[in-house]
Parts: structure tokens; sequence; C-alpha cells
């Protein structure tokens, strides 16, 4: 009789250590299914399908197999928290990243303690995710606003234009831009002579094209994003808007994922942004032909920052070696590792990542076709903005 129960208790054992073992660690996924940021939706989920697959081609990690849960919404703050409550209720998902604007981060970051889970970022920019309304469990894989910045000021001191036009989408970031922007032209010694700002959603942008036609200045800075940044560039074109300027910098509105919309009409425009696939290195190198064949394309930013906050998650889990919240969110904080953008290190005083930047120009390859070229890496100690006094963590 013993040895019967001794023989039954042993096999219990074995299997409830076999279904443990079985046991996905599920990866949580939010996405926008519509407003102007949709467009950048597939390249989110192209980029973490890639990585779920890569790392469970791996192994996995401690020894189970990842799992891709995904949520999709509107884009609006309250929608953006009803999906992760989803994916942390409903799915078990207790580590999430994916696509979010600087106002549904805003929303989710200081409610992700009470739902005992971490947020790691991969698209919002706001300087006050990283600066007072930083959160201990808010991590962010892509470049604040104040890194872009520190981008753009290379560039100004490069430049011989000395006068400004600023063409600026009409929500908060636009306007912390416009000043921003407006700062670092004065500290080169120059005058910002007209700001427009225009609604990211306007269907016809004419009438804001129009302030700028008159006596342009010599340089243009746009910060017009999404599909909002397609509207711009081709209802521009007949006006010859871009043409009468000697340089064109951009954030967020011309870039791989609106270039076939875009065509040639943005040829010369230099962009500010956090991967291009030509950079350097053996490891990017592999991610770009792994990525070209599963998916027909070069990846874009997106996908490869979507995949780097993966490739983050995967070392702090390992490094903890275990998925609880706690435990993985104190092996992120101050995590330094190697990903396919280069080294990379999650700063642990306010949960920012320091990495390079890129700088890349439009050009055409074909008639009403356009593509974009690598002009230069810079490097993390060049764009590396300094720790906010009003993040306390």
């Amino acid at each position: 009789m013993i040895r019967k129960i001794l023989t039954a208790a042993i096999a219990t054992l074995v299997f409830q250590a076999n279904a443990v073992a079985q046991e996905t660690v599920k990866i949580g996924l939010i996405n926008f299914d519509s407003g102007p940021f949709a467009v950048f939706a597939p390249f989110i989920k192209d980029g973490a399908t890639l990585a779920i697959e890569n790392l469970n081609a791996k192994g996995g990690v401690l020894g189970r197999k990842y799992e891709l849960v995904s949520q999709s919404h509107a884009g609006t703050p309250a929608a953006a928290l009803a999906a992760a409550n989803r994916l942390v209720e409903q799915q078990g998902a207790n580590i999430f990243t994916g696509l979010s604007s600087s106002s549904t981060s805003l929303a989710l970051s200081p409610k992700l303690a009470a739902m005992n889970a971490i947020f790691v970022d991969t698209t919002s920019a706001a300087d006050d995710l990283t600066g007072k309304n930083c959160q201990a469990n808010y991590f962010r894989v892509g470049h604040n606003d104040s890194a872009f910045v520190n981008s753009l000021r290379s560039l100004l001191r490069e430049n011989p234009a000395k006068t400004w036009d600023l063409y600026m989408a009409d929500y908060a970031v636009g306007h912390d831009y416009a000043k921003k922007f407006t700062q670092l032209v004065e500290e080169n010694g120059g005058k910002v002579q007209k700001v427009v700002f225009s609604p990211p959603g306007a269907p016809d942008v004419g009438s804001f094209i129009s302030q700028l036609l008159v006596n342009p200045a010599e340089g243009l800075m746009v910060l017009y994003p999404g599909s909002a940044g397609v509207t711009l560039a081709k209802q521009q074109q007949p006006f010859g808007l871009f043409a009468k300027y000697k340089t064109v910098f951009s954030v967020f509105s011309t870039n791989e994922m609106l270039i076939e919309a875009q065509g040639d009409t943005t040829v010369g425009v230099l962009s500010a942004q956090s991967y291009y696939w030509s950079m350097p290195g053996e490891r990017n190198a592999a991610f770009v032909k792994a990525f070209e064949a599963r998916f027909k394309r070069k990846p874009t930013f997106v996908d490869a920052d979507t995949y780097i906050s993966f490739e983050m998650i995967h070392q702090a889990i390992a490094n903890a070696k275990s998925t609880d919240t706690a435990a993985v969110r104190a092996a992120l904080a101050g995590l330094k590792t190697s990903t396919i953008a280069g080294d990379v290190e999650m700063r642990a005083a306010d949960h920012q990542i320091l990495r390079s930047m890129v700088i890349t120009r439009a050009i055409k390859v074909g008639e009403g076709k356009g593509d974009f070229a690598l002009k230069e890496v810079q490097a993390m100690s060049k764009v590396t903005p300094p720790v906010g006094s009003d993040c306390k963590l």
C-alpha cells in the first residue's frame, strides 16, 4: 500500500513539474487599430512576431517557450488602459510592450504598479515619461524628445541655414518641439521666422502650407507624424514647398513606413530616428537577413525597436531567473546588454534606454519612388540626455 501511495505521489510530482515546464511565458503586445498612428501597427506586429520566433528557436527562457498575446485599441488613453488590463487580467501577461503614443503611455504608466505589470515602451517619446512622471514599472527602449533634440543640435551646427520656419503638429509634442527647436536655433545664432501648427488629422493642409510660401526661411523643420506626414508630403509638392528651403529636417514625418506612400515628395529631407537597417554590426546584419527572409522587406525602425524591446525583456528574465514582476523590474533597471542596434543601457535612475541614433536622407530611386540612405550613426554619448532632476524612482 505504502509503495502504491509513494508511486502515485511521485507520478503527481512529475506531472506537475512537466506542466510547469510546458507553461509558456506570456508577453503582451498592445497595438493601435485606428487613428493616424495605426500606420505603424503592422510593423509593431512583425517585429514582435520575429522576436518571439527567434527567441523560441533558441530555447525560450527558463526552460519555457514564449507566447505572444495581443490587444488592439482605438488609440485613446482610456482604450489603451482597457487593452492593457485585458492583457494582464484576462491573458496573464504581466510584461507587455507595443505601440503607444505619449498620451496613452502617460495614462498607462501610473497604473502599472496596481496592475503588477511592466510596460516596456517602444514608441512614445515625451520627456515626462522618464522625467517628472517616471514610474518604477515603466521602461522605454526608444529615444525621448531630448535625445532627438540633441541629435538635431549637431545637425544645426553643421548647417549653414540661419533662418528657420517650423511646420508642427498641433498637439502637445508639436508645441514642445517648437519651443525646443527654437532654443536650438537661437543657441546657434539663428532665428525662427514662422511657426505653423496644423492638426495632424486634417485632410487638407493647403491653407497651412500657404502660410510658409511667402518669404520662406533658409531651413524648414517638420514634425507631422504618421499618416499626417503623407498628407503633408503629397500636398506640399504642387507648391514646391520643400524645394524652397535649402535644408529640411524631419522628426517622425518621413521614414521607411511612410516613404512608399510619399514617393519622391520628400527627397533631400534629413531625418533623425532610432535605427536604420544598414547600421553596422554582425548582429544587426543577421537580424536584417532573418527579417527579409520572413517578411520579404527590410526592417523599419519600428520593427527594430519592437525587436529590441523583446531582447531587453528576455535578458532581464534570464538574469532574474524569474518572470515575477518585481524580479524582472530589478533586472531591467541598469541592464547593459548587446542588441541589434549595438550596446545599450537601461538607465536605472529613470528607466530611459541609452543608445545610438541615426540620421537618414530621403533619396529618389525611380520616377515617383523614394527611399533612404544612411547619413551617419550618432554615438550614444552624443545624444544621451542627462537624468531629469524631477524623476524620483
